[in-house]
């Protein structure tokens, strides 16, 4: 395939704590911690597919996405 990537919107307010974040941790721009983040988090969904979530998990899991301002 020539191209076998895909365009996904996010807020601009969050795409800019990302670029804040990402600013001197060693990810090259903010679309590769955005792809590390997602391939982390589908890798460990993907693990626990047949397993129940812990309240501690689900707790952890909100706290993660209230930080990349989704909740």
């Amino acid at each position: 395939m020539k191209n076998d990537k895909v365009t996904i919107k996010i807020p601009r307010p969050l795409y800019t704590k990302i670029q804040q974040l990402v600013a001197d941790s060693g990810f090259n721009s903010a679309t590769d911690f955005i792809v590390y983040v997602l391939r982390d988090l589908v890798s460990e969904a993907g693990k626990e597919e047949n397993e129940k979530f812990s309240s501690d998990e689900i707790a952890a899991i909100k706290k993660k996405l209230k930080n990349l301002g989704y909740l």
